[in-house]
């Protein structure tokens, strides 16, 4: 075992797009509803620039903690090395899942439908 800090991975949608970030703190102890992570970790690559990674970079440039609401929150995975943080826009790709379609509640309430 290492006596490393742990590094962990947040994955979580903000509107229509995903965040794949690192952080070397994660908490929900301070906001109910909320999970904490704290320094934010972004890999520094001097030969190759990615535009997503720089993005985020701007983006949480000035933060010291963020606060995502947990309904938002995929998956929070302990790594042993981090990656390339990501962005990823839900709606441009086109892949193989589809939702299935939901039936809206056309009843009053009392077993008569609406018309």
């Amino acid at each position: 075992m290492s006596n490393e800090e742990p590094i962990y991975r947040v994955i979580f949608t903000q509107g229509s797009t995903t965040y794949e970030i690192y952080a070397r703190y994660v908490s929900e102890e301070t906001m109910i509803g909320f999970v904490e992570a704290e320094e934010l970790i972004f890999t520094e690559d001097k030969l190759l620039v990615d535009p997503t990674q720089e993005k985020l970079k701007n983006e949480f440039k000035d933060v010291e903690r963020i606060y995502i609401p947990m309904h938002t929150i995929h998956r929070i995975d302990e790594v042993v090395k981090q990656g390339p943080a990501r962005i990823h826009e839900i709606g441009k790709d086109k892949g193989n899942v589809r939702h299935l379609p939901t039936r809206t509640n056309t009843s009053k309430g009392n077993g008569e439908d609406v018309k």
